[in-house]
C-alpha cells in the first residue's frame, strides 16, 4: 500500500520524463511551449507549414530506410555514409574501390546515376481517423474489422486531392486507434556525389558500432534530379538538380552542454507501449536466439573477408547490415536488464490496475486486459521463438535458402500450372538472380548454411522442421557434408549452371528447379513449420493485436496527464532534446563530444576497422582544420544529445535552435538500445556526426570545394 501510495505522487514526474517521436503537424498544440522552455527559437510552423515551405520540406525518408536532408538549393542530400553504402559498393569494383579509396564527383557531370535511390518528401500530413474507422464497432472480429477500415482506407485514397505526380500513404497511429494520411512526392533519379572511404566513413566498423566514445565521419552526398518543371522523373541526362522548397543552411557554429537540439526524420519502428511481459519476452527469449544465430553467421563470414579482398568488397554491406542489428540486440538485452525497465514497466502497470479498479466503468471495459495479455504472450513464447529461428536461418542469414523462399511461388507455377504460368515471370526471376549473382560466394554461403541448420536442429521442435534437418544431416554424414552435397548439386548455388538452363527449355528449366536439393531442403524444413507454426502463431498474433489496441486506446483514456507520442511507423516525426553526456556506470562518466585527437588514438595501421588514411594524419599533424575548429585549436567529430531516435533515423539532420544543420545522426549508444521498448533520458543518447567534421573531411581532405561553395554555411 505504502509503494502505491508513493507511485501515485510520483507518477506525473515519472511520465514528464519521456522521449518522444512527435507528428509535426502537432507540435504547436503539444510540443511548443516545453521546445521554447528548452532553448528552441523559431515557432512550430517554422518546423511544418502545409501551405508554405518549412523545414520539413528539407527532410526526405532517402532509399525507403533512411534520413536525407537537403543542404542546398541545387538538391544536395546529405545521408549516412552507411545509408548511402549500397550505392557506393554498387559502383566500386577493384579498379575503382570507391568503398577503400572514397568518392567526390568533381562536376555534376560526373555524379554517379544510382538506380533504386529514392528521396521521398512530405507535402502536407492530415488526422482521417473518422474516416478511416466509419463503421467499425467493437463487436467485430479483427479480420471484419480488418476489412471495413480497409475499404474506407481505399475511399480515402480515391477522395483525397492530389496533384498527379504525389501519391497518398495512410498508415495506423496508436495501435490502430488512430490514422494518418501522408501525401507525398517521391524523385528517383538520385545519383552520388560523394563518400568519404571506409576509413572515414564507417572508422571504428563493428567493433565501434552501438558504442561511445565515437569517431565515424558516417556521411556520403547524393543528389537528386527532377525534369525540367522540377517534378519526379526517371533517369535522364537532360534532368536538372531538385530546387527544393527549403534547404538547411549548415552551420559551424559548433555546440555546448545543454544546447537544444532537434532530429527531423522517419524513424523506423519502436514498442514503447507494450506490456511488461512482452519487453521480457524479448528481452529474454526471442533477442538472444537472433543474436546466437547472427553470432554464428558473422564470425564464418569475417574469416573469409579477412583473407580475400574480393570477398571483403562483396560482403561488407552484407557483414554490416547483420551485424547492425546483432549488436542492437545485445545492448537491448542488457540495457532491459541493467535499467530495470521490467520493474519500471510492471510499476506502470499496478498503478494503470489501481485506476482501473477504483473506476466502474473502466473496470467493465479494461479489468482484464492486462491478465489476457500475459496469458496471450505465454502461449505465443515457443511459436514466436521459432519464427525467429525460422527467418533468421531460413530467410535472412542463409543467402541460397532465402533465395529459394522468394523464389518457392515462382517454382510451384510451374508445378501446378506447368510451362505457360511459369514463364511469364521468368524474366523477374532472371532479374532478381542476376542482382543476387553480383556479390554471391558460394563458399562463403555452404559454411553459414552448415552452421545455421545444424542450430536449427537444435533448437526448435522436431515436428516444427528440425526433425527432417537432423535426418538429412544424419543420411548425409553430417551438417558440412550435407552442406557439401547440396551446394555441389545445386543450379541456384552455381551461376554457370543456372546461366545455361535460363537459356535453354523452360520446361527443363521448371523441371531443375523443382528437383533441386536446395529447393528440396527448403521445403523439406518449411513445410512442417508452415503448418505447424504459423497458423497458431497467426491467430495468437491476431489477439494480441486486439489486446495491444484496447491497452492502448485503456492508456489514453486512464492516463489523461500523460503526453503519449505515437510508436514510431516510418513517417515524419520530430523528436527534440540537449546536447548530454551520460554515465553508464559507477565511476565512469563520458563527455558530450570526441575529436580528431581520438581517431589517432584508435588508428592501427593496416587494420580494417581502425586504419586511417595518410592524408587525414597529415592535416592531423599539421593541425590544418581551417575554419572548422574549436577555439582551442581541435577538431570535433562526434557529439551526443538526449533525442530519442531509432533505426530509420540514420541521416536524419540535427538541427539548432533555429533550425540549422549542426550534424547528422547516425546511431544510439550501447547502454541506451533499449529505447525502442523502454525511453530512459537518464542514458538514453543519439550520437551525431558534427557538422565541422563533415565540410572539413569535403574541403580539407577531398578538395571538394564546389560543394562546400554551393552549400550556405553559417555561423554566429
Amino acid at each position: 500500500m505504502k509503494k502505491l501510495f508513493l507511485l501515485f505522487f510520483l507518477l506525473p514526474a515519472l511520465l514528464a520524463a519521456q522521449g518522444g517521436m512527435w507528428l509535426p503537424m502537432h507540435l504547436e498544440k503539444q510540443n511548443e511551449k516545453d521546445m521554447k522552455a528548452l532553448g528552441f527559437k523559431l515557432d512550430a510552423d517554422d518546423l511544418y507549414a502545409p501551405n508554405r515551405p518549412s523545414v520539413k520540406d528539407a527532410i526526405c525518408q532517402f532509399s525507403g530506410g533512411c534520413t536525407g536532408a537537403m543542404v542546398s538549393s541545387q538538391g544536395l542530400l546529405l545521408t549516412n555514409h552507411h545509408c548511402g553504402f549500397d550505392a557506393i559498393q554498387t559502383h566500386s569494383t577493384l579498379e575503382h574501390n570507391y568503398v577503400e579509396e572514397g568518392f567526390w564527383a568533381k562536376t555534376q557531370s560526373e555524379e554517379l546515376p544510382s538506380p533504386g535511390e529514392t528521396a521521398m518528401f512530405i507535402s502536407r500530413m492530415e488526422d482521417v481517423t473518422a474516416l478511416a474507422l466509419q463503421n467499425v464497432t467493437e463487436s467485430m472480429n479483427e479480420r471484419d474489422r480488418q476489412s471495413q477500415i480497409d475499404k474506407n482506407l481505399a475511399q480515402i485514397r480515391v477522395s483525397t486531392k492530389k496533384e498527379k505526380w504525389e501519391e497518398i500513404l495512410i498508415r495506423p497511429f496508436y495501435n490502430g486507434n488512430q490514422y494518418f494520411l501522408f501525401v507525398t512526392v517521391t524523385y528517383t533519379d538520385v545519383r552520388l556525389v560523394g563518400a568519404p572511404p571506409s576509413s572515414i566513413g564507417k572508422f571504428g566498423a563493428d567493433t565501434d558500432n552501438w558504442v561511445w566514445p565515437r569517431h565515424t565521419g558516417d556521411f556520403s552526398m547524393f543528389r537528386v534530379y527532377a525534369n525540367k518543371d522540377n517534378l519526379p522523373a526517371d533517369y535522364s541526362p537532360d534532368n536538372k538538380p531538385l530546387n527544393p522548397k527549403h534547404f538547411l543552411p549548415v552551420s559551424i557554429s559548433g555546440v555546448k552542454e545543454g544546447d537544444f537540439t532537434m532530429i527531423y526524420g522517419f524513424p523506423g519502428r519502436t514498442d514503447e507501449y507494450l506490456p511488461a511481459i512482452a519487453v521480457q519476452q524479448t528481452g529474454e527469449v526471442l533477442n538472444p536466439a537472433k543474436v546466437n544465430i547472427r553470432d554464428r553467421a558473422l564470425k564464418i563470414m569475417d574469416a573469409f573477408m579477412r583473407k580475400d579482398p574480393g570477398v571483403k568488397i562483396a560482403y561488407i554491406a552484407r557483414y554490416a547490415s547483420i551485424a547492425n542489428a546483432w549488436k542492437k540486440w545485445l545492448g537491448e538485452m542488457q540495457g532491459l536488464k541493467t535499467y530495470k525497465a521490467l520493474d519500471k514497466k510492471r510499476d506502470y502497470e499496478a498503478e494503470f490496475t489501481r485506476r482501473v479498479q477504483q473506476n466502474p466503468g473502466w473496470k467493465f471495459k479494461y479489468g482484464n486486459l492486462l491478465p489476457r495479455l500475459e496469458q496471450t504472450y505465454k502461449e505465443m513464447e515457443p511459436y514466436a521463438h521459432a519464427r525467429d529461428n525460422y527467418l533468421e536461418i531460413f530467410v535472412r542469414n542463409s543467402e541460397l535458402l532465402g533465395m529459394v523462399a522468394s523464389l518457392n511461388s515462382w517454382i510451384k507455377s510451374y508445378e501446378e500450372g506447368g510451362v505457360s504460368a511459369f514463364s511469364g515471370k521468368l524474366k523477374d526471376a532472371k532479374s532478381r538472380l542476376d542482382g543476387f549473382y553480383k556479390d554471391y560466394r558460394p563458399e562463403v554461403d555452404q559454411a553459414v548454411f552448415a552452421a545455421l541448420v545444424e542450430l536449427y536442429a537444435q533448437h526448435v521442435k522436431e515436428d516444427w522442421g528440425a526433425g527432417f534437418v537432423k535426418s538429412e544431416a544424419t543420411n548425409r554424414g553430417g551438417y558440412d557434408k550435407l552442406a557439401a552435397y547440396i551446394f555441389q548439386n545445386s543450379i541456384l548455388a552455381d551461376r554457370n549452371k543456372w546461366e545455361a538452363l535460363v537459356a535453354g527449355d523452360p520446361k527443363n528449366l521448371g523441371e531443375a528447379l523443382k528437383n533441386d536439393p536446395a529447393v528440396v531442403f527448403w521445403r523439406g524444413a518449411s513445410n512442417p513449420y508452415q503448418a505447424g507454426v504459423v497458423p497458431k502463431l497467426q491467430e495468437l498474433q491476431s489477439t494480441a493485436n486486439l489486446l495491444q489496441r484496447q491497452y492502448m486506446a485503456a492508456q489514453l483514456e486512464v492516463f489523461k496527464e500523460k503526453r503519449f507520442f505515437p510508436d514510431a511507423n516510418s513517417t515524419l516525426r520530430l523528436t527534440y532534446g540537449k546536447v548530454r553526456g551520460y554515465s553508464p556506470k559507477d565511476a565512469v562518466i563520458y563527455d558530450f563530444r570526441t575529436y580528431l585527437d581520438g581517431v589517432m588514438e584508435k588508428y592501427i595501421p593496416g587494420d580494417y576497422e581502425f586504419d586511417v588514411p595518410q592524408k587525414l594524419i597529415d592535416l592531423w599533424k599539421t593541425k590544418d582544420y581551417g575554419r572548422y575548429a574549436t577555439s582551442d585549436g581541435r577538431l570535433p567529430v562526434c557529439f551526443l544529445g538526449s533525442n530519442h531516435t531509432t533505426g530509420g533515423n540514420s541521416g536524419s539532420p540535427a538541427l539548432d535552435a533555429r533550425g540549422n544543420l549542426i550534424g547528422l545522426n547516425f546511431d544510439r549508444v550501447w547502454e541506451g538500445t533499449m529505447s525502442d521498448l523502454n525511453y530512459d533520458p537518464a542514458i538514453c543518447r543519439n550520437i551525431m556526426v558534427d557538422s565541422r567534421y563533415i565540410l572539413f573531411i569535403i574541403d580539407k581532405y577531398a578538395g571538394a570545394t564546389r560543394l562546400i561553395e554551393e552549400m550556405k554555411v553559417v555561423k554566429k
